[in-house]
């Protein structure tokens, strides 16, 4: 029986279905969680976690920084189909414990970000269509999170410091949460909402995946755990020229993606150009120049207006223990902590917070941050795909 909206609204508590492909391009995030209430009475538990690899194939399609208008249309289709699929294996997983799943929210998968502020320079477009994954699951699916901040005169990211603030936040004290996937990005969880700060700070496993591909012809995807950028020397002039892009310097409100620090425009040339250099001298200049910027972030735009009691580090690069001794070392005077020693699993943070925004939706409550993406307004965030 399809539940309607107001139903859907009405209920004491919904079980949501979060979907999450991230700009690194591995694969899809999924959760189960049960949500209670809306705003500040809202109230999170997670059932189930999975992920669902990306083949190779597929994985270098979503990298494509060239893709054509036929591909993308095709993309959107083949995307929402391996959605539908994830989201009925976590149906699957419900109903074994006896649960009836009410909705799925899906971030999708983001091919262009442009958040300009130039009039019709702008825009933003996620696909893995949700009309594929309402058909083949039967359930209603909110999606396309970023437009509606983006119409609002905000960057459309990120869109995560709302879930931040209702996972984290504390009466007595100020905390920041850190998120390294494709890009990196902070939130200052504030006691009080309209204090919230967020940002990107630049490339996070973007450039370190990135790289690793480039050097190894495609034969390595990733540096697993830094254990290659642990063995090298900085490069200094390289790690220069890798922080000399404009986007570090600039004010938030800021967000980023492809556009700025995908392969092509970010690393390509520069590492063609010092092939004299060791694999590994490479891989280490790289990460610390990922770590660097995190950090010069934080210490130029948060710690100067905020006393953080520690910091909540979430995403794949959680689990790459060379960045994460550099920005230990960097981050000083304020522990670092990650968020699964707060019961939220490193790769499970943004499936859940996009989860969250779809109860949002569905209850009619603004998700936004005005103060971190630029909006003029809060806004009600998504698009509702029926039954």
């Amino acid at each position: 029986m399809v539940v309607s909206i107001d139903e859907l609204r009405e209920k004491p508590a919904r079980f949501v279905i979060g979907l999450m492909s991230g700009s690194s391009c591995d694969g899809i995030d999924a959760v189960l969680v049960r949500l209670k209430g809306t705003g500040e009475q809202l109230a999170m538990k997670m059932l189930a976690q999975r992920q669902f690899p990306f083949d190779t194939a597929f994985r270098m399609q979503l990298l494509d920084e060239h893709l054509t208008a036929r591909e993308v249309c095709l993309l959107n289709f083949d995307l929402g189909a391996r959605f539908a699929a994830a989201t009925l294996e976590m149906i699957e997983a419900a109903k074994a414990e006896g649960i009836v799943v009410d909705l799925v929210a899906s971030h999708g998968h983001t091919i262009n970000h442009f958040p300009t502020k130039t009039g019709a320079h702008r825009g933003t477009l996620q696909i893995g269509e949700a009309a594929v994954i309402a058909e083949m699951t039967g359930l209603t699916v909110v999606s396309d999170f970023r437009t509606r901040d983006m119409a609002a005169g905000g960057q459309g990211a990120p869109l995560t410091p709302y879930a931040d603030w209702v996972l984290f936040r504390k009466s007595d004290r100020t905390v920041a949460c850190l998120n390294i996937g494709g890009i990196a990005n902070f939130t200052v969880v504030t006691p009080e909402f309209d204090k919230v700060l967020a940002f990107d700070t630049g490339p996070g496993n973007m450039a370190i995946d990135g790289a690793m591909r480039l050097l190894t012809r495609g034969a390595a995807e990733m540096d697993k755990d830094g254990r290659t950028a642990a063995k090298g020397l900085i490069i200094d002039e390289f790690l220069d020229y890798l922080l000399s892009h404009k986007f570090f310097s600039k004010e938030p409100p800021k967000s980023t993606g492809r556009d700025e620090f995908g392969v092509d425009v970010y690393l390509k040339d520069a590492l063609a150009n010092r092939q004299d250099y060791s694999f590994e001298d490479l891989m280490a200049t790289v990460t610390e120049a990922v770590g660097r910027g995190i950090a010069d972030a934080y210490n130029r735009f948060i710690r100067p207006d905020h006393e953080i009691h520690h910091v909540i580090v979430s995403g794949g690069g959680a689990m790459n223990r060379t960045l994460m001794k550099i920005l230990k070392t960097r981050l000083t005077g304020v522990k670092v902590y990650t968020s699964d020693q707060y019961g939220i699993p490193y790769n499970a943070r943004e499936a859940i917070a996009f989860a969250i925004l779809g109860n949002e939706t569905i209850c009619g409550t603004p998700a936004n941050v005005p103060s971190a993406t630029g909006a003029s307004h809060a806004a009600i965030l998504g698009k509702i795909t029926l039954a």
